[in-house]
């Protein structure tokens, strides 16, 4: 069998000394984020995992009480939600809560991984971007209990809470074929999120299901902001043959498609993925597919605190249950 890595191997694979391995390790201030990051490289790349029980004693001995939270933007009502069960879960253990958004971009989540480490929290939560991870394997790997909320991280093995994005999408895009929809146009945010993939997938085999060939023409990926969805909506009914109907995949897509198309919804069906405030008091009410973000990261907070107490058992994947709710705004008929 060959040898386990040690922190000596760590140091000569990183080309920094034992001294700066172990103060990377044990989350030390004063290390550049360049040095931080080729270390967290060379522990990633040689497998290197310390003692687990040497580790949980350290860490109880030096708690900190604070765990960090990272989410996509915390502007978005859904990570506003899920940020503050995961803060009642804290407040109620005596533990502050440290929270920054990434904007998915891979770069800034790292940036914020590497401050968090820096300041020594108990643990992470993580809605994690598209990326590799490697720093956040690095960082379970020195020991740091690590829980991914809403999506799962490619290739990390830690506990993640979701739900079923992909079997909801299709029924709620069935849903809209049940109503004689057949040109059903996609909204979505960036594709290389794992919650689009699943939620685009859901929607090409709902209409594939019916004999439905999806329409290029009809999809929008990419769409950030409330301000481009309603652009992108704007431009589908523009088009010789618009859409009957619209799936959205967010709550700000979803608003960004009722501006695009104004209110009442002017013979357009709508369909949304999340529930958001005022969507039952619109002139036409909006039906969705409601996940419950306090639920989400309730449930999340709880898998980080029985790791932090001392939980070692393989990671558990926790998938919750979606509700559609109808409306009105989906049951619009097509001309």
């Amino acid at each position: 069998m060959a040898a386990r890595p040690t922190m000596k191997d760590v140091a000569q694979a990183a080309g920094v000394s034992l001294m700066t391995v172990s103060r990377v390790v044990n989350g030390d201030r004063g290390v550049s984020a360049q040095t931080t990051a080729r270390v967290a490289q060379a522990v990633a790349r040689l497998g290197y995992q310390r003692n687990d029980n040497a580790s949980h004693l350290r860490r109880k001995a030096q708690t900190t009480r604070t765990i960090g939270l990272v989410v996509d933007d915390l502007a978005n009502p859904f990570y506003a939600t899920l940020a503050r069960a995961v803060e009642d879960e804290a407040y109620r253990r005596g533990y502050l809560v440290l929270v920054s958004s990434t904007n998915d971009d891979p770069r800034r989540e790292r940036e914020v991984v590497l401050a968090f480490s820096a300041r020594q929290v108990d643990g992470l939560i993580v809605v994690p971007t598209a990326g590799t991870h490697s720093l956040l394997k690095a960082q379970m790997a020195q020991g740091m209990p690590v829980v991914c909320a809403d999506r799962p991280a490619r290739g990390l093995g830690a506990d993640t809470v979701t739900v079923d994005n992909r079997d909801a999408t299709r029924r709620a895009v069935i849903h809209l074929l049940d109503h004689r929809h057949r040109r059903i146009a996609y909204l979505g945010d960036q594709r290389e999120i794992w919650t689009l993939r699943e939620r685009f997938a859901g929607y090409q085999e709902a209409l594939r299901g019916h004999g439905v060939e999806p329409d290029p023409g009809l999809v929008r990926h990419g769409l950030r902001s409330r301000d481009e969805a309603a652009q992108a909506v704007a431009e589908l009914m523009r088009q010789p043959d618009p859409p009957t109907a619209l799936f959205s995949s967010n709550d700000l897509i979803t608003i960004g498609a009722i501006d695009g198309l104004g209110a009442p919804l002017p013979g357009v069906a709508l369909v949304g993925f999340d529930d958001f405030p005022l969507a039952d008091r619109l002139p036409r009410p909006v039906t969705v597919v409601s996940q419950d973000p306090a639920t989400i990261g309730g449930t999340a907070a709880q898998l980080l605190f029985s790791r932090i107490d001392g939980y070692r058992a393989p990671p558990r994947s926790v998938v919750l249950m979606t509700r559609f709710i109808v409306r009105g705004s989906g049951e619009i008929a097509p001309p």
